[in-house]
């Protein structure tokens, strides 16, 4: 939604208030009867039937023309035309005998109506056709900024417009050539009366081209002392002034339609005077507003394109041929019956509609073509042109090495398959088997019953030891208590025995080896360092199976990482690319804001010390840019304050002064968005 519906809405609104309260009341109402009584004519015909279906027929297209007739508030060109010959508007007043005055002023009243909201939607559509072209012209105008900002644009735009250039130097030598062989023809055919071969006539011309090409290359260099560099600078410069100049025009054209058509103020008691009239006792000047907005309208759509006048010089021409319609600024009395003024209005509503307004869009886009950037054929023809040409040899080196090509496809395809089954499937499928506590995805180190093995291997290696060599303990042979003793010393890891008997061994190693006690002490302690590590590998493992769910995310990290890797840069590549976007529109609302502010620090004071139609038109060019970021990046309360905000800014009747505080005010308000 931009201000163009909200300045529709308002005047359909005023409207629709008069309609409440100057023409409401129905013919056949109390009040209709007595506020025409006294009139003989009235009182003649106060039992005829009135026209109800002239009336429920204007009041059908009335209501088709209104605003909240849909979830559009603006309506087509096309719609508009064709509800105002639905309307059958007649430059005739009713004369039939039972149709009474009062129905007949009622009737011309509901014609005023429809004539006032079909003007309000052809004044909505101008509006927004004058945005349209005014807006993009800033790119366009951007475009020529880069271009002779830098050498290296310069030489490239003269590269890129080469083709164009030599074109039109081959016209200019081939209408030179034709017209000296017309002359020469015509000579020749008055001296003689014989005719020349064809041969010799193309000799004839082809010597004459290359006359024309010495004669205009002599001229060139007489005339043209730049280089094609400086004249493309030269060019461009002149295009982009062109182009400020139409969208001064536009933005001027802009304004003037805001500030000056369709100015209508409502009172309290809801009567509609013309804005700044201090007679509010005319109750048809509102009909005089509507009429000169017609001819504003018709006025601007056919100056606004004309480039050769300044932006003074088109105000005084669009205020003077108002002035001067005096078919539409003349008074309107109710029954004037020869000067049928809904019928004209009408009339030249549909000429907007149908003549005006499409003469504007075709003359606008004339312009922006031959003034505005190049187009994608000249920008892009050279790239086009390398990629035309060695498109054979790229062909020819495709259908050389197409079986590797396919190898390559073949395997990015099995790797992208491989790694998605082996770095995201399994991963997840063991965090699942971990949450389930199922067997096969247990974290373990060594197998469970390894240890519990090795431990009483152990205790039976020492409990033989001990048996064996029953002086290492007490002495004498081991009962069973004490046997339970050293299974238990054994499990705390003490091999008191064992050692005891080693360290006698060491005294005389030589007997302890023929013995066999020494080789025996030596593998039980080669047991027990085994039974040893494997309680600390034990510890380790409950350790990792403590963690087992930690451990399954981890391996599963790379695998979403290098996901989202890929599908973010996917989503960059061929989707809607919204944070980027987001980030860009931020930026785009900071530099409308700097434009915004820009205007109106260097405006140009007008008589009435408010900003000039041209400033006016460019604000609100901003504006509307404004508003359509700002409805993308705010949230809905947020962006219904910033309206607010908007519709403080628009209203130049403030003053520039407080505009430049709302300006800082959304700054500081809405920093959070335009970070």
């Amino acid at each position: 939604m931009s201000f163009v519906a909200d300045q529709v809405r308002r005047v359909d609104g005023q409207l629709d208030r008069l309609q409440f309260s100057s023409i409401s009341p129905t013919p056949s109402s109390p009040s209709f009867n007595a506020a025409t009584e006294g009139s003989p004519e009235t009182n003649k015909t106060v039992t005829a039937q009135p026209d109800l279906d002239r009336i429920v027929q204007l009041q059908a297209v009335i209501k088709a023309l209104s605003t909240t007739s849909s979830s559009k508030p603006l309506l087509g060109g096309w719609r508009i035309q064709k509800l105002l010959d639905q309307a059958q508007l007649s430059s005739s007043t009713p004369q039939s005998a039972g149709i009474r005055k009062a129905d007949v002023v009622y009737q011309r009243e509901l014609e005023w109506l429809l004539v006032s909201k079909a003007t309000a939607q052809t004044y909505g559509l101008i509006l927004n056709a004058l945005l349209d072209q005014t807006i993009p012209l800033s790119n366009d105008i951007w475009y020529w900024d880069e271009v002779l900002g830098s050498n290296t644009y310069i030489g490239l735009y003269t590269v890129q417009t080469s083709p164009l250039r030599f074109w039109q130097w081959s016209k200019d030598i081939y209408h030179d050539a034709r017209q000296r062989l017309q002359s020469m023809t015509g000579s020749q055919e008055a001296n003689t009366q014989t005719s020349m071969p064809l041969s010799d006539h193309w000799k004839q011309f082809y010597g004459l081209v290359k006359d024309s090409i010495r004669d205009r290359s002599i001229a060139d260099m007489r005339s043209k002392v730049m280089s094609p560099f400086a004249m493309c600078r030269a060019e461009a410069r002149r295009k982009q002034d062109h182009l400020k100049r139409l969208r001064e025009m536009s933005a001027t054209g802009l304004g003037v339609l805001m500030d000056e058509g369709l100015t209508l103020d409502v009172d309290e008691e809801g009567s509609i005077t013309a804005k700044g009239h201090d007679d509010g006792n005319d109750r048809d000047e509102w009909k005089s507003v509507v009429a000169k907005s017609v001819s504003l309208m018709e006025t601007v759509l056919r100056n606004v394109t004309s480039l050769e006048i300044g932006v003074a010089d088109f105000e005084d021409t669009v205020f003077t041929s108002v002035d001067d319609d005096h078919d539409l600024v003349q008074k309107h009395a109710a029954d004037d019956k020869s000067s049928p003024r809904p019928l004209l209005l009408a009339n030249r509503l549909q000429q907007i509609l149908s003549v005006h307004m499409s003469g504007h869009t075709a003359a606008s886009r004339n312009l922006v073509k031959e003034y505005g950037r190049p187009s994608l054929v000249i920008r892009y023809w050279l790239p086009a042109t390398a990629l035309l040409l060695s498109s054979s040899t790229l062909l020819r080196i495709f259908v050389n090495r197409k079986a590797d090509i396919v190898a390559w496809v073949r395997d990015l395809g099995t790797t992208v398959i491989d790694f998605w089954y082996n770095w995201v499937v399994e991963p997840v499928k063991k965090i699942i088997g971990t949450i389930r506590h199922d067997e096969d995805s247990e974290v373990a180190i060594m197998s469970k019953g390894s240890l519990e093995g090795d431990r009483a291997s152990l205790e039976r290696m020492v409990v033989d030891f001990a048996i064996d060599n029953p002086d290492t303990t007490n002495g004498g042979p081991l009962n069973e208590s004490q046997i339970a003793e050293i299974r238990g010393k054994v499990k705390e890891g003490d091999l008191t025995p064992v050692l005891r008997a080693y360290e006698r061994d060491l005294r005389k190693p030589f007997v302890g080896t023929v013995r066999g006690d020494l080789v025996r002490a030596l593998l039980i302690q080669i047991q027990k360092t085994k039974v040893d590590v494997e309680v600390a590998i034990s510890g380790i493992d409950s350790l990792l199976k403590s963690q087992e769910l930690v451990f399954g995310f981890v391996g599963l990290t790379p695998g979403i990482l290098v996901c989202l890797g890929v599908s973010r840069w996917l989503t960059g590549l061929f989707g809607n690319r919204k944070g980027s976007k987001k980030g860009h529109k931020q930026h785009q609302m900071v530099r409308v804001l700097r434009n915004i502010d820009r205007i109106l620090t260097s405006w140009t004071p007008s008589n009435n010390g408010m900003l000039s139609y041209k400033d006016h038109g460019l604000l609100l060019c901003e504006v509307h840019v404004l508003r359509q970021l700002a409805r993308r990046i705010l949230p809905g309360e947020i962006y219904r304050e910033f309206l607010e905000e908007v519709n403080d800014l628009v209203d130049i009747r403030t003053g520039v002064e407080r505009q430049l505080k709302v300006v800082e005010r959304i700054r500081w308000a809405y920093a959070k968005w335009l970070r």
